[in-house]
């Protein structure tokens, strides 16, 4: 690398072999930056975990050595403690343009002045078929000038166990190393660095045709910063990573409409799933609110049995079935250690834990302000039905679409499906996981509807023995009273639980369920109600659908929340499949599905909500949406046909 002052040299040798203790949080007079929107950034990663890289390329959240392990950049929860790397022109006359390279998850950041043009990579190096696990957690950061000259800084300030770790600064030939209790990072470039508050920094010119590399690294104790990588490495590096996402993402059989955003959907999903275990986990932040200032704030580090079946029926949907394959296994090992009443729970750990118990970072300020920010989920102690139906789809789509299940996973089957007919009428927490006590949720009985009627099926096709007399029993009393309990006659819908007169948009699930028709007149008179706007008593607001109303509904918590972007998607889907059969609702629910579309980030991604004023909200990104969302599309595609 060039166009580096004599001035940096001096300074770069002179701090070389020091090391410098940093306070476990930055000064409030360090270099912090505003809080960026959540929709104003990208994703990273390599199955193992993320990086989120905002477009004015800084990274505010990454995790070590994995999803749900200790964060070491969080500013997106306080934007003076929590630690970033950020690489940024010197002056403010830069514009941003980001996106991914295509097909894969490579992120691009070009840098556009009037002294000229630069293009930042970032990317985790995967390849080898994929298998990642045998290599080091590694971030590149690679910035070429393409045109003109431009003078960067690039800062890096690590902020170990959500800034409560106190760490060392040390310079070394060819970078640094920061070292914590528990974690040791090395920074290696062959920019010359400077120890500032907290980490590093470097001030460096590049012209037309010079590049400066950044390669950050876990590393064991008492290792240096490892070799920088050279400009032929670094290429050689990022093309084995892009022909990796190329390759995958090529798997998909989908060929229809919104193709891009289909695959950018899958590219997400695959990101957020834990290559050692299968598992998937549902957001890769936690504490990112659902209202700003709000307290709803939750940490969705972990796999929870409903997203990942739901993402293994919209993986198999589009030709992955390798995806589909190891979540079940991981799942079925779960299925081995049920709690005592033979229950399963509704979350784990990514590496199949059944504890992730909830605190308070009392420290930190929150995402603008919102707290308190919480690690850990005390929802796992909740206990929910619902699961059941959503686990027992996705077998029964995969033996169906994937491969035959085997008679072990069978046998695990029968005994879920004995505990649902023993247990289905128990009041439950319900899919929302709300915190103001249990109730008979009509959802919740739909699913167990869903998880005996699923396993029918299967003994049906593959002639496996059941106590099939039981099982359709229970599985009829179950429908009636959905039916007879679960309808509130005044309001001629279905409603959140059984004698309630609150809409719930999860009741939309009873038509891509096949409970019912899609023109059974209890299920349009329902999508009526519910796509009616707030203040008449539904759901939608501008095409956008909130998953209850908050108000009529005690879910334990103070203020209000956004619009859930899967429930908006459901909704597209239930319109679909009703306009296969009364073509103005298929109209409607296309409208709606690509006025969705343009909620999406600049590259693609979603939050969990969808704020009044169009920003995401919630963590991010959010695969309960993204899985929706290719479902939607799927459908949505094969009923228009061969229609412009």
């Amino acid at each position: 690398m060039t166009g580096v002052s004599a001035a940096q040299w001096r300074i770069a040798k002179t701090a070389k072999n020091s090391t410098i203790t940093v306070a476990k949080t930055m000064n409030k007079g360090s270099a912090a930056m505003p809080f960026e929107p959540i929709d104003n950034y990208a994703m990273i990663g390599d199955m193992h975990t993320v990086a989120l890289v905002s477009v004015k390329g800084s990274i505010d959240w990454m995790c070590m050595p994995r999803f749900d392990g200790p964060s070491v950049f969080a500013a997106m929860l306080d934007d003076q403690k929590g630690g970033f790397f950020r690489i940024a022109s010197e002056k403010d006359d830069v514009t941003y343009k980001q996106f991914y390279w295509p097909g894969t998850n490579v992120l691009i950041t070009r840098f556009l002045s009037e002294n000229g043009a630069a293009e930042l990579a970032d990317f985790m190096p995967v390849g080898h078929g994929g298998k990642s696990s045998r290599r080091p957690r590694e971030l590149v950061r690679r910035i070429t000038m393409s045109r003109g000259e431009i003078t960067f800084e690039m800062e890096c300030r690590p902020a170990f166990n959500f800034a409560r770790d106190s760490h060392t600064v040390k310079l070394e030939t060819g970078g640094a190393i920061f070292r914590s209790s528990d974690l040791d990072l090395g920074l290696a470039t062959e920019t010359p660095l400077e120890v500032v508050e907290g980490g590093v920094r470097a001030r460096f010119t590049l012209r037309e045709g010079e590049t400066a590399v950044f390669v950050l690294r876990q590393r064991s104790r008492n290792q240096d910063c490892g070799a920088s990588l050279s400009e032929a490495a670094c290429e050689a590096s990022f093309r084995e990573t892009v022909n990796y996402w190329r390759e995958w993402v090529s798997q998909s059989t989908y060929r229809g409409r919104w193709r891009d955003i289909v695959e950018r959907s899958a590219l997400a999903l695959k990101l957020m799933t834990y290559e050692p275990t299968g598992a998937i986990v549902a957001a890769p932040t936690c504490s990112l609110p659902e209202l700003v200032g709000g307290e709803r704030n939750w940490d969705y580090r972990y796999t929870w049995i409903r997203d990942s079946a739901f993402t293994v029926y919209s993986f198999l949907r589009i030709g992955f079935t390798e995806e589909a394959a190891n979540f079940l296994k991981f799942v079925m090992g779960l299925c081995d250690k049920p709690n005592p009443d033979g229950s399963l729970q509704i979350m784990y750990g990514i590496d199949g834990r059944k504890h992730m118990n909830e605190e308070t970072l009392d420290h930190l300020s929150g995402y603008r302000g919102s707290r308190p920010v919480r690690v850990g989920n005390d929802a796992h102690k909740q206990f929910q039905l619902d699961i059941y139906g959503e686990l027992l789809d996705a077998i029964y789509l995969y033996d169906k679409y994937g491969e035959p299940i085997s008679y072990d996973l069978w046998r695990t089957v029968t005994e879920l499906v004995d505990w649902v007919c023993a247990n289905w009428h128990r009041d439950d927490d319900g899919i929302w996981e709300v915190r103001g006590g249990s109730q008979q949720f009509t959802y919740s009985k739909l699913m167990c509807w869903v998880a005996i009627d699923r396993a029918l099926k299967i003994s049906m096709n593959r002639a496996f023995p059941c106590d099939r007399q039981r099982w359709t029993a229970v599985r009829d009393r179950i429908y009636q009273a959905i039916m007879e309990q679960g309808w509130n006659e005044d309001l001629q819908a279905f409603v959140q639980s059984f004698g309630g007169e609150t809409l719930d948009a999860a009741n939309l699930m009873m038509v891509l369920t096949l409970f019912v028709s899609p023109v059974d007149p209890r299920m349009l008179s329902t999508l009526e109600a519910i796509m009616k706007p707030p203040e008449n008593g539904g759901l939608v607001a501008d095409h956008l659908v909130y998953r209850y109303n908050v108000g009529q509904t005690d879910d334990g918590l103070a203020g209000s929340e956004s619009t859930f972007n899967i429930c908006t998607f459901w909704l597209v889907e239930a319109l679909t499949r009703a306009g296969r059969f009364e073509q103005h609702r298929l109209e409607e629910g296309r409208l709606m599905f690509e006025r969705m579309l343009g909620f999406a980030n600049h590259v693609g991604l979603y939050a969990e909500e969808t704020a009044m004023n169009g920003e995401g909200l919630g963590n991010f990104p959010q695969a309960f949406t993204h899985l929706a969302l290719i479902s939607a599309a799927v459908n949505l595609n094969a009923a228009l046909g061969d229609r412009p």
